[in-house]
């Protein structure tokens, strides 16, 4: 898949940059050139500082600072959990709970995998609801609490979940008959500043997302936020 020139951009002001990240596009470089590399190219920039990361599979809204006093900025208001990030999975699986709090430690497991232990020392912390799109297709929007590594991907795998298309936690041989990994940072708000920002971004990649009845859901939940305020 070609990517270049063609990453989406959300949002940019002088201090910073959102992009709607393509699925299936490494972040750094490996053996091709990654995110990074590409929107700095598309932007003709100097600086370019990814203050939080997006696993390959997983698209959507991505922030980059554009000098290294907002990146220092945004690192603090990550360690302080005051960037709210909002994602959308699907899964052909039916979940152990529909919503709720998903929590547990996150322990190594084969293969540079992880899994969700029932210890609490240091607990990667998941909120979520869901809803059915069709029967054997179930939608989930997710509110991490906490950032782990593969932080998501591991609490659904727990709630026997998984999500459609991955490859690592999902049926290795049923995810290659999909066409993306079913992951999508879908929304952010965070105030920088002295400003408040708050950015939606629909998934337009996955045959999944872009049915009629799926979209019909994510009308409903575009102010995310609002769905985990009680």
């Amino acid at each position: 898949m070609d990517f270049k020139n063609s990453i989406p951009i959300v949002f940019q002001n002088r201090d910073f940059v959102v992009i709607d990240k393509p699925a299936g596009l490494n972040v750094h470089s490996e053996d091709s050139a990654g995110l990074v590399v590409l929107l700095k190219q598309q932007l003709a920039v100097e600086e370019l500082y990814p203050v939080h990361r997006l696993d390959k599979m997983t698209s959507g809204l991505m922030l980059f600072a554009l000098n290294k006093p907002t990146a220092q900025a945004f690192q603090r208001l990550f360690e302080a959990h005051e960037v709210q990030k909002f994602y959308l999975a699907i899964s052909d699986q039916k979940p152990k709970k529909k919503q709720g709090l998903i929590k547990g430690d996150m322990l190594p497991a084969r293969r540079g995998c992880w899994k969700l232990g029932k210890s609490m020392e240091n607990p990667a912390i998941t909120r979520f609801i869901s809803t059915s799109i069709q029967p054997g297709e179930r939608l989930f929007l997710l509110k991490p609490i906490t950032g782990k590594t593969h932080q998501i991907r591991v609490a659904l795998k727990s709630l026997s979940a998984p999500i459609c298309g991955d490859g690592r936690y999902a049926n290795a041989e049923a995810a290659k008959q999909e066409d993306r990994g079913y992951l999508h940072a879908f929304a952010v708000e965070f105030e920088l500043y002295g400003a408040a920002y708050q950015f939606v971004c629909a998934p337009t990649q996955g045959r999944r997302f872009v049915t009629s009845e799926c979209q019909a859901i994510l009308t409903a939940w575009q102010t995310p936020w609002e769905q985990f305020k009680s």
